[in-house]
Protein backbone atom coordinates (compact mmCIF):
# COMPACT_ATOMS: atom_id res chain seq x y z
CA UNK A 1 0.00 0.00 0.00
CA UNK A 2 1.38 3.69 -0.80
CA UNK A 3 2.72 5.44 1.92
CA UNK A 4 4.22 8.77 2.07
CA UNK A 5 6.94 10.33 4.59
CA UNK A 6 6.66 14.05 5.03
CA UNK A 7 9.81 16.04 6.84
CA UNK A 8 9.80 19.26 8.08
CA UNK A 9 12.74 21.34 8.20
CA UNK A 10 14.29 25.26 9.55
CA UNK A 11 16.65 26.21 7.02
CA UNK A 12 19.60 28.87 8.94
CA UNK A 13 19.04 32.38 7.41
CA UNK A 14 21.87 32.57 4.42
CA UNK A 15 21.63 28.97 3.18
CA UNK A 16 18.49 29.10 1.53
CA UNK A 17 20.00 28.39 -1.80
CA UNK A 18 22.69 25.77 -1.08
CA UNK A 19 19.99 24.16 0.56
CA UNK A 20 17.66 24.02 -2.45
CA UNK A 21 20.48 23.63 -4.52
CA UNK A 22 21.59 20.27 -2.56
CA UNK A 23 18.12 18.62 -3.36
CA UNK A 24 17.97 19.87 -7.01
CA UNK A 25 21.37 17.97 -7.48
CA UNK A 26 19.87 14.50 -6.06
CA UNK A 27 19.32 12.17 -8.46
CA UNK A 28 18.03 8.45 -7.67
CA UNK A 29 18.97 8.67 -4.03
CA UNK A 30 19.18 4.39 -4.49
CA UNK A 31 16.02 4.17 -1.52
CA UNK A 32 13.93 0.96 -2.86
CA UNK A 33 10.08 1.52 -3.05
CA UNK A 34 10.95 5.34 -3.46
CA UNK A 35 8.54 7.15 -5.62
CA UNK A 36 9.49 10.31 -5.92
CA UNK A 37 9.35 13.37 -4.01
CA UNK A 38 9.08 17.28 -3.85
CA UNK A 39 10.88 20.17 -1.49
CA UNK A 40 7.93 22.21 -0.85
CA UNK A 41 8.61 26.00 0.81
CA UNK A 42 6.46 26.58 3.18
CA UNK A 43 7.52 29.99 4.60
CA UNK A 44 10.61 32.50 4.99
CA UNK A 45 13.22 29.57 6.24
CA UNK A 46 11.22 26.79 6.00
CA UNK A 47 10.19 23.72 4.32
CA UNK A 48 9.00 20.42 3.85
CA UNK A 49 10.01 17.24 1.82
CA UNK A 50 7.36 15.00 0.68
CA UNK A 51 8.39 11.23 -0.57
CA UNK A 52 5.56 8.99 -1.79
CA UNK A 53 7.12 5.09 -1.71
CA UNK A 54 5.45 1.65 -2.93
CA UNK A 55 5.06 0.53 1.11
CA UNK A 56 5.33 1.68 5.01
CA UNK A 57 7.84 -1.06 5.34
CA UNK A 58 9.76 1.19 2.33
CA UNK A 59 10.38 3.84 4.58
CA UNK A 60 10.90 1.47 7.27
CA UNK A 61 14.24 0.08 5.96
CA UNK A 62 15.27 3.10 4.08
CA UNK A 63 15.56 4.75 6.94
CA UNK A 64 19.38 4.45 7.41
CA UNK A 65 19.86 5.32 4.63
CA UNK A 66 17.91 8.57 4.59
CA UNK A 67 19.45 9.40 7.87
CA UNK A 68 22.92 9.83 5.52
CA UNK A 69 20.98 11.87 3.14
CA UNK A 70 20.35 14.15 5.69
CA UNK A 71 23.94 14.38 7.17
CA UNK A 72 24.92 15.55 3.77
CA UNK A 73 22.72 18.65 4.31
CA UNK A 74 22.97 19.20 8.33
CA UNK A 75 24.80 21.93 8.56
CA UNK A 76 22.15 24.15 6.72
CA UNK A 77 19.28 23.45 9.23
CA UNK A 78 18.10 25.06 12.29
CA UNK A 79 17.27 23.75 15.20
CA UNK A 80 13.01 23.87 15.00
CA UNK A 81 12.51 24.29 18.89
CA UNK A 82 10.07 22.78 21.44
CA UNK A 83 12.27 19.51 21.32
CA UNK A 84 11.69 18.73 17.98
CA UNK A 85 14.86 19.25 16.70
CA UNK A 86 16.44 19.67 12.84
CA UNK A 87 13.75 17.82 11.43
CA UNK A 88 10.23 17.12 12.39
CA UNK A 89 9.34 13.68 10.40
CA UNK A 90 6.19 11.87 10.27
CA UNK A 91 5.16 8.79 8.06
CA UNK A 92 2.48 6.70 6.94
CA UNK A 93 0.03 4.36 4.73
CA UNK A 94 -1.86 6.25 3.15
CA UNK A 95 -5.43 5.64 3.75
CA UNK A 96 -7.82 7.70 1.45
CA UNK A 97 -7.02 9.06 -2.35
CA UNK A 98 -8.58 12.06 -3.73
CA UNK A 99 -9.35 12.39 -7.07
CA UNK A 100 -7.40 14.99 -9.04
CA UNK A 101 -10.93 15.16 -11.22
CA UNK A 102 -14.03 15.47 -10.09
CA UNK A 103 -16.37 12.86 -11.58
CA UNK A 104 -18.87 15.69 -13.24
CA UNK A 105 -15.86 17.14 -14.80
CA UNK A 106 -14.93 13.95 -16.55
CA UNK A 107 -18.30 14.01 -18.66
CA UNK A 108 -20.17 17.21 -20.15
CA UNK A 109 -22.35 19.08 -18.26
CA UNK A 110 -26.44 18.95 -19.34
CA UNK A 111 -27.88 21.77 -20.60
CA UNK A 112 -30.67 22.74 -18.34
CA UNK A 113 -33.51 24.47 -19.59
CA UNK A 114 -35.81 27.04 -17.99
CA UNK A 115 -39.57 26.25 -17.66
CA UNK A 116 -42.20 28.53 -18.12
CA UNK A 117 -43.98 29.65 -14.89
CA UNK A 118 -47.74 28.11 -15.20
CA UNK A 119 -50.27 30.83 -14.63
Amino acid sequence: MTAFNIVRFRVKPGHQEQFIAQHRGMKNPGLKGFRGGSLVKTGENTFCFIGEWASFQKIVDARPLMTNILDTFREHLEDQGGGLGLTDPVSGEVVVKLPAKSAAKKGRAKKTTKRKKRR
